[in-house]
């Protein structure tokens, strides 16, 4: 399973960003795509996911500001960030289970200017 995080960038508070994640290696339409954020010196956290059957779900952070989304054609899953914040600094990283185990991508930093 390999899952490419991109779209990531240095952008000014207020604006916005689309974060890609491409995934190869399972049968994409059938998983939950992930998406989680690491804030510099901070743990992890889950932010959003999508499940097989278009259910979204939010972390209340940043509920009304983010919008995750699928193309099951492009195998591809997609968080739109709007507004951004300062507190939305992070590396940003998808993730999907299969059996069991969780699959990462490698991260894409976010950086939110003032």
């Amino acid at each position: 399973v390999q899952l490419q995080a991109s779209g990531g960038g240095l952008v000014q508070a207020g604006g916005s960003l689309r974060l890609s994640c491409a995934a190869r290696g399972i049968n994409f339409r059938l998983h939950t795509l992930n998406w989680y954020r690491q804030p510099p010196g901070k743990q992890r956290e889950w932010v959003a996911n999508i499940t097989s059957e278009w259910s979204t779900n939010y972390v209340d952070a940043v509920k009304g500001r983010f919008t995750i989304s699928r193309d099951n054609v492009k195998r591809v899953a997609y968080l739109q960030i709007d507004r951004l914040k300062l507190e939305d600094t992070a590396v940003y990283y998808c993730n999907t289970q299969r059996s069991g185990v969780d699959f990462w991508g490698q991260g894409t930093e976010v950086t939110v200017s003032s």
